[in-house]
């Protein structure tokens, strides 16, 4: 491992609703041959029966105990999982950990599809919900992060499509035909691999790109 690799941070997946870490499968290895450590853990449960603050706390012990307390982290999160490592960062000293923050496709302002369920995590994904207006009320918070929003027009899960836009960070879309699809096109890998083997950039008003 040359010596720009070794001074990369580690990275840590998260996953969306009804998700396992399995989903990051390509992902995971793509980057594991480009010279990152990475890790991933299961949200349990996955299917939105607790609430995404309850998730970000095993977010927050799994980074607890398997990181020296120094050693800065990229996070990579994936629709709900970009929800809940917002809580994380936001909440739970996070801010304080992570130097890089990606999301994939997540419902920053809520999706329609949320209606479907009434289980407590999906209940807080849902537009206007009590749990996301807190979180969006100091989402300016990102900005002393290196934070890209990834995110596709044509996504038939996170519904308005544009609800993954963010007003802080770096924003990129990536014209990906489904949801699953964000992980696993060769677009999507590119951009977040070329995000994360950026330097560490002052925080940024928001600026867009297209792949």
């Amino acid at each position: 491992m040359n010596i720009e690799n070794q001074q990369r941070n580690p990275v840590l997946l998260i996953h969306g609703i009804d998700d396992t870490e399995a989903v990051f499968h390509k992902m995971r290895a793509y980057l594991i041959q480009r010279g990152w450590s990475v890790y991933s853990l299961n949200l349990v449960p996955n299917n939105g029966d607790v609430g995404l603050d309850e998730l970000a706390n095993q977010v927050a012990d799994f980074v607890t105990a398997s990181f020296a307390p120094e050693q800065r982290l990229d996070l990579v999160g994936f629709s709900m999982g970009g929800i809940v490592s917002r809580y994380y960062i936001q909440r739970l000293g996070g801010i304080n950990r992570v130097q890089r923050f990606l999301t994939i496709s997540s419902p920053h302002h809520g999706t329609v599809f949320a209606y479907g369920s009434r289980r407590p995590g999906c209940v807080q994904m849902r537009p206007n919900s009590i749990f996301l207006k807190d979180l969006n009320s100091n989402a300016v918070i990102l900005g002393q992060l290196d934070f890209t929003s990834i995110w596709t027009p044509y996504d038939l899960m996170i519904v308005p499509a544009n609800s993954s836009q963010m007003p802080v960070g770096r924003e990129v879309t990536v014209p990906v035909a489904l949801h699953p699809w964000m992980l696993t096109d060769s677009r999507s890998l590119a951009v977040v691999t070329a995000t994360l083997a950026e330097p560490i950039k002052q925080p940024l008003l928001n600026k867009k790109s297209n792949q």
